[in-house]
């Protein structure tokens, strides 16, 4: 049975979607944000959303966001109200590796706390007096293993085990094609040194601070200042992001 035979909601673009996806014609993010919204579209959800999912650092969510159709008003407003980091939303995704389709309103609402609409944000659809019932969610890592949350969220139904596995194969194809845009964007803006790039080597073969100033024969001061310059130059907010792009762009 055809992928197009399974996928009924998806009709005939979902084959369109994956050949272009095939044909690599997705070179840039803004052709991979037009691919995103056809998808959307095609299994009749209302938006979307590719973001980093929250680390050590503190990060705002419309930092995190990598692509989205969410309404500016709505980024800004979970911003206000800091739900990311402890968003139902972002620990069913944690939990599991296989996609989700949940209650958006409870998705949205916080981990650990009884559910109240009032708390929780709306992602109506634009012409739609109805609340979306449901969000589809996927976890995806990249090559190096950084981790990110893929959501569609809208009024349908829950999709079937077949349509879920086949919309599951098709985000992780666009998310495939946006990491290879990503690196090809984003050019370590100064070339690192040779220090930073032995504390980025060592640090990603499980090296501490005090370890690698001792290997290098430096202090752990130092050790931290190469690797705060080394984040700075890799465009990285923590250490373990800096070790992940390196390795992205073969730099260790």
């Amino acid at each position: 049975m055809s992928d197009t035979t399974i996928l009924s909601s998806g009709g005939g673009d979902y084959a369109a979607l994956l050949s272009s996806l095939d044909s690599g014609s997705a070179q840039t993010e803004y052709e991979v944000l037009r691919l995103m919204r056809r998808c959307a579209a095609s299994f009749d959800f209302a938006h979307f959303m590719i973001a980093r999912l929250p680390g050590g650092d503190r990060q705002s969510f419309a930092e995190r966001l990598v692509l989205s159709s969410w309404p500016a008003e709505l980024v800004q407003r979970y911003d206000a109200a800091d739900l990311f980091p402890v968003s139902r939303l972002v620990s069913s995704v944690r939990r599991t590796k296989l996609p989700l389709f949940q209650n958006t309103q409870s998705l949205l609402g916080r981990e650990g706390q009884a559910f109240e609409p009032a708390d929780c944000l709306t992602l109506g659809e634009p012409d739609s007096p109805r609340p979306p019932s449901g969000t589809f969610a996927a976890l995806f890592h990249t090559t190096y293993g950084e981790p990110f949350m893929v959501t569609l969220t809208g009024t349908r139904a829950a999709p079937g085990q077949l349509e879920a596995a086949g919309l599951y194969y098709l985000l992780l194809s666009l998310f495939e094609r946006l990491e290879s845009t990503m690196e090809s964007t984003n050019p370590v803006r100064e070339k690192l040194s040779a220090r930073e790039v032995e504390c980025l080597r060592w640090a990603a073969a499980g090296k501490s601070s005090d370890e690698i100033a001792i290997i290098l024969d430096i202090s752990a001061y130092t050790v931290s200042s190469y690797f705060k310059s080394a984040a700075r130059k890799l465009d990285a907010v923590n250490r373990m992001q800096a070790i992940a792009r390196a390795m992205r762009l073969k730099i260790i």
